[in-house]
């Protein structure tokens, strides 16, 4: 039976999440699985936890065939030869993270990244994902109201904090119905009246969200309707939040102006579309993104067209971004670069291209937290290691001495398997090629 190692998070000193609570090693022992809790200062849970749970506590896990992680392990971290489990941000053949990889291939490990744990409908089974839109949502309502109350209006959404600082996600939601039923009774000042949020995709993340928003009185408004209901004075209300979803054909249209969109074809020719998100900007009080973005698809708010809508001289009621996605100059080509929980905000000002931290100066504020679920790491530890638990004793039975063709596995694994034996395993062979440019 292999043993198990749960390492510390030091890739980024603000992690406070572990792979696994100590409920969840607790189930293991009881099935006779050793585990190894390597200290940290930083994890949400203590040793004492853990030790109470089962696990022998010491700082070095090279007795552990797998080692279990959250994000990118040091590459002076790599032991040789054993099995990791973390997210490795490789497989789209991240320059940052190609050394780590070729390190990983060098000492002859095995990698399985949970990003490619999926099952037959090609679904993501072990993730963050709701965790990420509540903590984004939550900072980006905290973001809005601290930008109205430095604009010098005294709003409802002053009271919500970010999210770091409620002792859970129960005691946010708890602030945040509250804001909404302010809003039910006093409404929102005419300043900011209609409060439009426009909220980017359909996966985990949009789904975290609309959640959120839900616990304010909301109104949903279908894209198309979007520039008559902001001309129609006689249908805003202060008593409502208006949300718009963007779907997929919301957020891009074909160049050929003779065609349509078609999903099918936007995947195979994403060369052929452009954004149609821009449009609806001048409309949106926030934008909440989202949604997956690849590098060959059409970026959807790009640089160009907020400087040349600035300068137009027109109002903007755009006040704030919050981009969950954070792809760096990406699908929001304003997010310019990632932040952490400490300084999570910036302003972008699309004239002059400038940016300062926090919600104060000329531009939009941005919120670009790119380890969001970190701001609610009990709850998303516990979430996610939930999720992970089924495919572990199992894991531990594998003989990873084997080649990959003998593995195993069980059938959501197999194909996260990126390295096995400090070589690339079939299906991602492709990043050989991309290895030898860096």
């Amino acid at each position: 039976m292999n043993r198990i190692g749960i390492r510390r998070e030091d890739i980024n000193l603000f992690e406070k999440r572990a792979p696994l609570t100590p409920d969840h090693v607790k189930q293991l022992v009881e099935r006779n699985i050793s585990i190894v809790v390597q200290p940290s200062n930083e994890r949400v849970f203590n040793e004492v936890s853990y030790s109470d749970a089962g696990a022998e506590i010491k700082p070095n896990l090279s007795d552990c065939q797998i080692i279990l992680g959250v994000k990118e392990i040091p590459i002076e971290e790599i032991i040789d030869e054993k099995t990791y489990l973390f997210f490795s941000h490789t497989i789209k053949g991240q320059s940052y993270n190609m050394p780590l990889l070729k390190t990983l291939l060098k000492k002859k490990t095995t990698l399985i990244d949970y990003e490619l744990i999926k099952d037959h409908k090609d679904k993501r089974l072990v993730f963050f994902g709701d965790f990420a839109g509540y903590a984004g949502i939550i900072n980006t309502l905290w973001a809005f109201g601290e930008r109205i109350f430095w604009e010098g209006k005294n709003n409802l959404f002053k009271p919500i904090n970010q999210t770091i600082e409620y002792d859970g996600l129960a005691e946010a939601r708890a602030a945040i119905s509250e804001v909404g039923e302010n809003i039910r009774r006093k409404g929102t000042r005419p300043e900011i009246t209609p409060l439009v949020i426009g909220v980017t995709g359909r996966g985990r993340v949009s789904k975290g969200v609309l959640e959120i928003l839900s616990l304010l009185p909301i109104t949903e408004i279908e894209p198309e309707e979007l520039p008559g209901f902001i001309n129609d004075k006689t249908r805003h209300s202060p008593h409502s939040v208006y949300v718009v979803r963007f779907m997929k054909g919301d957020l891009y249209k074909p160049k050929d102006k003779g065609e349509v969109y078609d999903a099918k074809h936007f995947m195979h020719h994403p060369n052929e579309y452009e954004s149609n998100l821009e449009k609806y900007i001048p409309y949106l009080t926030l934008l909440v993104n989202g949604i997956y973005w690849d590098t060959k698809f059409p970026k959807l708010l790009t640089k160009e067209y907020l400087k040349n809508y600035y300068n137009s001289g027109k109002q903007s009621l755009l006040k704030v971004i919050g981009d969950i996605t954070c792809d760096i100059e990406g699908s929001i080509e304003c997010t310019v670069k990632a932040t952490d929980w400490k300084n999570p905000l910036y302003i972008y000002n699309p004239i002059t291209g400038y940016r300062n931290k926090g919600w104060e100066g000329d531009g939009i504020v941005m919120m670009t937290v790119d380890k969001l679920p970190t701001e609610l790491p009990r709850e998303a530890s516990d979430f996610f290691g939930k999720s992970l638990l089924p495919y572990l004793e199992e894991l531990c039975r594998v003989d990873f001495s084997k080649s990959y063709e003998e593995l195993m596995l069980p059938f959501e694994l197999r194909d996260a398997v990126i390295v096995h034996k400090g070589k690339l395993t079939p299906k991602y062979q492709y990043l050989e090629k991309l290895l030898n440019q860096h």
